[in-house]
């Protein structure tokens, strides 16, 4: 017990220390290991930093820089695109304008062309009319000169020759075909 006293009586003699303040050994100590610490950041961590940040800037330049050269050249690319793409449309409009003249002119010459056999058919068709109309007038010519032979042999009581049977053949026809009968 008594150990317990002499501590006490200890206590209540010594001054009551601060808590907030360290004691002087802590500080030395501290900052002694504080300087040690600093060197040795100083003298291996920091330039290895230093050198790591260093690179990752170089890095991020380079990456920067070669960015902005793929923009530079997919720009070109784009206008160089944009530029054909431009070409290829007056190109195709060009070609549908050729190809609507080509159609025109095709659709003309066609007409032309359906006109001028329609013209030729109609040409073929009245010369046939003609060729038939004149063959039919002759026959009838014939025929009706051998009635009139007929007739005007019974009439006169005689036979004619063959001049003047075709004298009066042109005669009656002629005025069959001026409208007058005969008579007068």
């Amino acid at each position: 017990m008594l150990h317990v006293v002499a501590i006490l009586v200890q206590e209540a003699t010594t001054p009551e220390k601060n808590p907030i303040l360290p004691d002087a050994a802590e500080l030395i100590f501290g900052g002694f290991a504080f300087v040690v610490v600093f060197w040795a950041l100083t003298k291996f961590a920091f330039p290895a930093l230093n050198t790591m940040l260093d690179a990752r800037t170089a890095k991020i330049q380079g990456d920067l820089e070669k960015a902005e050269t793929a923009k530079s050249e997919a720009d070109a690319v784009l206008a160089d695109y944009r530029t054909q793409l431009a070409g290829a449309r007056e190109e195709s409009n060009r070609i549908i304008e050729d190809s609507r003249k080509t159609a025109d002119q095709l659709r003309r010459d066609l007409s032309a062309k359906a006109e001028e056999e329609a013209s030729a058919t109609v040409a073929r068709a009245q010369e046939e009319i003609r060729a038939e109309r004149d063959r039919v007038f002759n026959d009838l010519r014939t025929q009706v000169g051998d009635i009139a032979v007929d007739i005007a042999g019974r009439v006169v009581g005689q036979s004619l020759d063959k001049k003047t049977h075709d004298k009066l053949i042109d005669d009656y026809i002629e005025q069959v075909a001026a409208g007058e009968t005969g008579q007068g």
